[in-house]
């Protein structure tokens, strides 16, 4: 009798639901919230996460359409809040803000989200747009250029290696 309880206690120990590990930190609201639009500029951003932060660690970023980061305080954090505050006006258009957060118990927790500013009294967004013209001479070039060095180290190592190759044949064809 006593080792079927045993056996019973060992069959419903596996089967029994597992304790719920300690959770992430979560975004738990923002002001301006996700996907808001707002018909009147924000003067600042504040996060609201599930847990206390570590001021150390916590960035906000906020950046317009040309991904160009907007002008802010660095983020200060009250206990499970971050907030930056704009030091420049904001004109209308979408805005991405980006955070990265490590929690008390030292979780990193990374995300963003956009929003919108469409202020009847403010002028039309401007967007930067590049051209054909700038993307040639432009940053993008980077990559062309560690592709094309790629290449040229790949065809350096295989000429190498059929010089060698070869001069180890063309010897053991002279001896005797």
């Amino acid at each position: 009798m006593r080792r079927l309880l045993v056996a019973v206690a060992a069959v419903l120990a596996v089967l029994a639901p597992g304790t719920p590990a300690w959770a992430h930190v979560q975004l738990v609201s923002a002001d301006p919230a996700k996907g808001a639009t707002l018909t009147a500029a924000p003067k600042a951003v504040t996060l609201e996460f599930s847990q206390r932060l570590n001021a150390d660690f916590t960035t906000i970023v906020v950046s317009d359409a040309a991904r160009q980061r907007v002008a802010a305080t660095p983020a200060t954090v009250d206990d499970n809040r971050g907030t930056v505050t704009f030091t420049a006006a904001l004109g209308n258009g979408t805005y991405t803000v980006a955070y990265r957060v490590v929690s008390a118990d030292g979780h990193t927790v990374q995300g963003s989200y956009p929003f919108t500013l469409a202020d009847p009294g403010l002028p039309a967004a401007v967007v930067a747009v590049r051209t054909a013209a700038a993307e040639e001479t432009g940053g993008d070039s980077i990559g062309l250029f560690i592709g094309v060095g790629a290449g040229g180290l790949f065809l350096a190592a295989v000429a190498a290696s059929l010089y060698f190759h070869g001069r180890r044949r063309a010897g053991n064809r002279t001896s005797p």
